[in-house]
């Protein structure tokens, strides 16, 4: 179990001990903790109810987009994962860590790793999902990053053995790219990125090669604001205004929707506030033209998201999306307090702590019902997975490319050497954490399963969606 959290005190880096030093403590913890216990997962006969918690998080979201969500997670056992982080931050609780403690992604799967533009139009690969950003043990995105494969293994028909496989590949990726961290300086770390480009070049499938690369190719290419605005946009009077699409894009009506478009022009000043002089001088020659609310991924879906429509005094559009910043849901597992009380802001510097490159527009809000958002560009060049096209080396390629990904965060914002050290040079975390994502892809059909039951009994309700 986590150490309290005055022990984690130890765990801050401190540059007057030596690499090597650290490395031997973080070696030193294996007697204590052995690498071979993460492979662990069996039920706590206290475990909480899936189902209870699936409802604990829907309460405070949209009630008429909360069927929305179920829908979406009933998809399958993959697609219930992705919803399902609170359930498996609840479990990881549960489980034996180091007592290391760094910023975690906190819902770390597969679907939220991928390319995008830096602010220098450099396409980098990397997470791109914060909402449950939080301090934790680093063990946890491991594992919900190697059990994430393991579980879309499944559901492309993958067999156990190459499930396993995937999640081992993950494990021993993080290991390896953590050590190399490990010899670099703080300021090289910082420095550092993985060129997405280049990441797809090592690949060894032409096919795919080819396919990635056209993808890339393209969102070098792609002006965003100005193709959404075409697209998504059309005129009314003097205002340009955003398409409804319901019921994943559309304006709430009557007052509502009156009484959202004033809490917009607060939120949104609010938000400006929050970012550099730099983007202030830049954002302050747009007005804000247009709100709509919009449905986004799996376990946002209900909590209040949607998109702004910007333009310049020349007829320029910027596109904004906010999302509503709720609780992580690692923070009622974990024995840290969060430094931040706004969460919006608790999400904007997670996310510039453990990415390499940020959104230039990223900042925070709130309105004032206690309600927290943060914004950043609609879209800017973004490459995610297809896993509908991947064989198995491909998954094997992606695996490996997410868990250097990984290693990349936690070493920004986590000791390499202390890390490192505890891993070691043989299999033996890798091999742990493969049994464990297997486990753990049993526990999450268990849980589908009882989620598609309560959905038969009226518990959950569900939507078809347009």
């Amino acid at each position: 179990m986590s150490k309290s959290s005055e022990e984690k005190s130890e765990n801050v880096f401190d540059s007057a001990v030596s690499k090597e030093e650290r490395y031997a403590k973080g070696k030193e913890l294996r007697k204590t903790i052995p690498r071979s216990c993460h492979e662990e997962w069996k039920p706590d006969k206290e475990r909480k109810d899936p189902v209870e918690i699936l409802i604990g998080t829907s309460v405070g979201r949209v009630e008429s987009l909360i069927p929305i969500r179920y829908s979406r997670m009933m998809q399958s056992p993959f697609s219930f994962y992705r919803g399902a982080a609170a359930i498996m931050a609840s479990d990881l609780a549960q489980t034996k860590d180091t007592g290391i403690y760094l910023q975690l992604c906190g819902d770390c799967h597969l679907m939220n790793f991928g390319g995008f533009a830096t602010p220098e139009r450099k396409l980098v690969f990397d997470i791109n999902d914060f909402d449950e950003t939080f301090p934790g043990p680093w063990e946890w995105d491991v594992k919900r990053l190697a059990a994430s494969f393991a579980i879309a293994g499944r559901w492309k028909k993958f067999s156990d053995k190459m499930c396993k496989e995937f999640a081992w590949n993950v494990a021993d990726s993080y290991k390896r790219h953590l050590f190399d961290y490990s010899k670099l300086s703080a300021l090289q770390i910082w420095y550092a990125d993985i060129d997405l480009a280049e990441l797809i070049e090592k690949g060894d499938d032409e096919e795919i090669k080819s396919f990635q690369q056209k993808r890339i190719k393209k969102a070098a290419e792609y002006t965003a604001h100005e193709k959404e605005f075409a697209k998504m946009t059309y005129q009314e009077g003097p205002r340009a205004r955003i398409k409804d699409d319901p019921p994943l894009i559309y304006h709430p009506g009557g007052k509502e929707g009156e009484q959202i478009l004033k809490d917009a022009e607060i939120v949104h000043k609010r938000y400006i506030e929050s970012l550099s002089d730099d983007k202030k001088v830049l954002l302050n020659r747009y007005t804000l033209h247009d709100i709509a609310i919009k449905v986004v991924g799996v376990g946002s879906v209900g909590t209040l998201c949607g998109i702004s429509l910007l333009m310049s005094a020349t007829a320029e559009p910027i596109f904004l999306q906010f999302k509503e910043a709720r609780k992580s849901v690692l923070e009622n597992n974990v024995k840290v307090k969060g430094k931040y009380s706004h969460q919006g802001e608790r999400i904007v510097m997670g996310q510039k702590i453990m990415q390499s490159a940020s959104d230039m527009f990223l900042g925070w809000t709130n309105d004032d019902k206690n309600r927290f958002f943060y914004i950043r560009q609609l879209r800017d060049a973004k490459v995610k997975p297809v896993l509908e096209i991947m064989k198995s080396d491909n998954m094997n390629d992606y695996a490996k490319a997410c868990g250097w990904a990984l290693a990349r965060a936690h070493a920004r914002t986590g000791d390499p050497s202390l890390l490192s050290g505890y891993l070691g040079q043989n299999d033996e975390f890798a091999d742990a954490i493969a049994k464990f994502s297997i486990l753990y892809a049993d526990q999450n059909e268990a849980d589908y399963d009882k989620m598609l039951q309560a959905i038969k009994e009226g518990r959950l309700p569900v939507s078809e969606e347009l």
